[in-house]
This record gives structure tokens, C-alpha cells and sequence, in this order.
């Protein structure tokens, strides 16, 4: 399991601050691959609020005492209020990879009303996105490091995921239901297949669309082309094999699907403004003990 976690004060990590409009007491990030089960056992709930997303497999929660868990499964967001039982469990045969945040303020409340979270289920689809895991990511650096201004940086990256949520809410309503999950259904395929050769025209093809008609919707709903979301699943890949793993610039080239590693590194550069090696330099982490 890798733990990626980042805290703004460890010994009194479940706070309730309603003295600030937003307060992020933590964030982090699992990869559950080799630890048989991680459970996380707060019936009585906790002080503050807690937004997770499923990025990668599923995991299994029991809402508000029920006998029989929730399969929740990737794309979908779960938020926990103040008080509410959080009792939930990932498996590594799943191999599930979450992002979560604990806030609190006086103000939450009317962000939630504002970006029209819901106020009586837990879970709510938000889409196969590597915006999450991105915003995610931005707000555990920033909090681990902790800069001048980091709080107001955190507040802005947890405003982004509001943002974000309640675009993909207003976009899915706005938009005819079978295209949405036309698209989706594309999406999962490419984060399911991204290491592979992809070949957009076909896809379309086989699945019986216009190849303009479907690049034309999945950029109208993942604001970026088919292309550009698989290669920003290749790059978020490459960048976690660049922190957390010792294989070559040619390995992991290999793994997310270019054969050729001098065009990878090119392609790398070109998106994150750094070479893999320079990245690595970087960017290299140490897996935390604390869970």
C-alpha cells in the first residue's frame, strides 16, 4: 500500500473550526495494491467534513449503520458531514486508489448549497476525471510543504474541486443522457486501456458513432479531446511510477504505452514543463508509515 498524506496539525487532525469560512485539517492519497484490507472504523463520525473520490477500483462503505455496504466504484465522489457514522473498507484485489480531504468553516455549508452537492445521499457521480486526482494532488503538495500563502492556496484548490463537481452536475443535466454515457463509456475504456494502442477512429467506429460527432462531444464534455485525455492518463501514470517507483525513463515509457522513449520524454516535457529525470529530481517521495 502507498500512503500519500499531509496533515495541518497531526495531533488534533479531526477539528472543528468555525472561526474561518474553510479550513482544510487533511488530505491524502491511498494506493491500496498489496495490503490484504485497510478499514477505516468511525461509527460516532467525525468533527469535520470529508470528501472522497474513487479514482481507480471501489470500495466498499456501510452509510449511516446500514448492515450491508455500498459498492462505491470509481468516478463517484462520497461525502461525509459532521456526525455522520464512516465506517468503510478497500481491498487490494480491487486495486482501488482514493483521494480524500477532511475540512471544516462556518461557511461550508453554503458552498455545498452553492455547487449543489446533495444534502441526502453520500454518493454522487462526478465523472472519470484526471482533473480530481490532479486538484487532489496540488492540495497535498501544498499542504505538505506549506509555503507563504499555502492556506489560501488550499482553500482555492478546494473551491476548484466545487467548481469541477457542480460544472459535471449543470454539464450532465444540460446534456442528453444516452451522450453522456456514450462518453463516460469511452472514458472508462481509455483509463482502462491507456497503455495500449488506441486507435480513436476505430473506437468510434465499432461503437457505431461519427468519428467527428464523438470527438466533438467528449470535448464538449471532458473539456479536452479523446487524444488529450489519454495522454493525460499516460502522464498522470508516468509521473506515478516517477515518484514512487525506481524502473528507467524506457520502463515506464514502456508501461504507459510508447515504445519509444526519447518521443515520451519529449512528450512529458511538453506537458509538464520538465524532462522525467528532472521531475524525478523533484518529485520523488517517500511512502509515509502513518495511515
Amino acid at each position: 500500500m502507498y500512503i500519500n498524506v499531509a496533515y495541518v496539525d497531526e495531533e488534533n487532525p479531526n477539528l472543528e473550526d468555525l472561526s474561518v469560512p474553510l479550513r482544510i485539517n487533511n488530505c491524502g492519497y491511498y494506493r491500496v495494491h498489496t495490503t490484504p484490507v485497510i478499514e477505516t472504523p468511525h461509527p460516532e463520525g467525525r468533527n469535520d467534513y470529508q470528501l472522497l473520490y474513487i479514482a481507480v477500483g471501489k470500495g466498499y462503505f456501510y452509510f449511516k449503520g446500514s448492515k450491508e455496504p455500498t459498492v462505491v466504484t470509481k468516478g463517484n465522489m462520497i461525502l461525509f458531514r459532521p456526525g455522520e457514522p464512516q465506517v468503510y473498507y478497500y481491498y487490494a484485489v480491487d486495486k482501488t486508489e482514493v483521494y480524500w480531504v477532511h475540512f471544516t468553516g462556518w461557511k461550508v455549508e453554503e458552498y455545498l448549497d452553492r455547487y449543489e452537492l446533495p444534502h441526502d445521499e453520500n454518493v454522487f457521480f462526478t465523472g472519470v476525471s484526471p482533473d480530481y486526482p490532479w486538484i487532489y494532488n496540488q492540495m497535498i503538495r501544498e499542504l505538505q510543504l506549506q509555503r507563504v500563502n499555502h492556506e489560501d492556496m488550499i482553500s482555492l484548490y478546494m473551491h476548484h474541486i466545487f467548481i469541477t463537481i457542480n460544472r459535471y452536475i449543470k454539464e450532465r443535466r444540460e446534456t442528453k443522457n444516452d451522450t453522456i454515457n456514450d462518453i463516460e463509456r469511452a472514458a472508462h475504456y481509455f483509463k482502462d486501456n491507456y497503455n495500449k494502442p488506441i486507435s480513436i477512429e476505430q473506437y468510434a467506429e465499432e461503437h457505431l458513432m461519427s468519428v467527428n460527432w464523438f470527438i466533438h462531444s467528449f470535448k464538449n464534455i471532458m473539456k479536452m479531446s479523446p487524444m488529450q485525455y489519454i495522454i493525460s492518463l499516460r502522464i498522470a501514470m508516468a509521473k506515478g511510477y516517477l515518484e514512487n517507483s525506481a524502473k528507467n525513463i524506457a520502463e515506464i515509457s514502456n508501461e504507459i504505452g510508447y515504445e519509444n522513449a526519447l518521443y515520451f520524454s519529449r512528450l512529458f516535457k511538453k506537458y509538464t514543463g520538465m524532462t522525467p529525470t528532472e521531475y524525478r529530481k523533484r518529485n520523488k517521495s517517500t511512502p509515509s508509515s502513518k495511515a
